[in-house]
């Protein structure tokens, strides 16, 4: 019987390692694999350009059988540092419907493929605080965090429905009236309280940070393949039934109503959001340093 990893149409590490590394550094070492967002080698600027590229990289990550554990992380002291606001600005100006289809599909196979591709464990590490996309750190089996990360939802107060799957984890995670609060923008978690309320399962200092999730990840390898990917099955249901059940209807009511809304201004107001967001949380790392 043929080695099932000299299968011809499997992904290779190196190919995909080289085809994503414009937006994630990639290194593999016995089995686990850590997969670091950048911006030019630098803290992410948040773009639908590397929102495209995450479809892609969640199935050839799963696709790979020499993956056996996942390390998420993200570049700097930050998760996500701002918007790449000229990306958005060039997003903003196509017009052809079915090329901006691709603005629902993003967000939709971005979820989808990094729940239901990567069947292996996965360790989400916050790095630092950031204003969005913390939807990624909170899909893995495990989240690790530093102890300055504030979780935070601006959808709502940037005149957005709160339809991208961060809201959705929140009232998985959280409960109703919790991610009430966030869904209504009135409210943000410190790592503390995300700590307590069961978000996220430990909080190191940012430097030991990667050191735990070796730690952890290489705990874990000590399992047999099968008990180790039969248990992330089961770790990952829960999330995986509430993607499915419920995902679909929160983008296609914040699409919606962006519509209804007038894209082009919504979006700016959206941007504007962020944009104070990202000053006062400089402000505050500032304050602390």
């Amino acid at each position: 019987m043929s080695n099932v990893y000299d299968f011809p149409t499997m992904p290779r590490f190196e190919e995909y390692k080289k085809k994503f590394e414009k937006y994630l550094f990639m290194e593999r070492k016995n089995g686990i694999i850590l997969v670091r967002m950048h911006t030019d080698g630098g803290p992410v600027r948040w773009s639908p350009w590397m929102h495209r590229q995450l479809i892609d990289a969640w199935a050839a990550i799963g696709g790979d059988l020499e993956n056996e554990v996942m390390i998420l992380t993200a570049t700097g002291d930050y998760w996500f540092a701002m918007h790449d606001k000229e990306a958005f600005a060039e997003w903003d100006t196509v017009r052809d419907p079915d090329i901006r289809y691709d603005g629902l599909r993003r967000p939709l196979k971005s979820v989808e493929n990094f729940i239901y591709c990567i069947d292996i464990p996965t360790i989400g590490v916050l790095n630092g605080p950031g204003p969005s996309h913390t939807n990624f750190a909170f899909l893995c089996d495990i989240t690790l965090c530093a102890p300055d990360v504030i979780i935070r939802d601006h959808h709502f107060s940037g005149g957005l429905v709160p339809g991208d799957s961060i809201g959705l984890l929140f009232q998985g995670l959280l409960g109703i009236k919790r991610s009430g609060a966030l869904l209504y923008s009135i409210n943000h978690l410190t790592a503390e309280q995300a700590l307590e309320y069961g978000l996220v399962n430990e909080i190191h200092p940012r430097e030991k940070l990667l050191d735990r999730a070796w730690e952890i990840a290489e705990e874990i390898m000590k399992q047999p393949r099968s008990v180790r990917r039969m248990t992330s099955l089961l770790v990952k249901r829960p999330l995986r039934r509430l993607i499915f059940d419920d995902y679909q209807q929160h983008i296609i009511s914040e699409m919606y109503a962006y519509v209804l809304q007038g894209a082009g201004h919504q979006i700016e107001k959206l941007r504007s959001k962020f944009t104070e967001v990202e000053k006062k949380l400089e402000k505050e790392l500032t304050e602390k340093k």
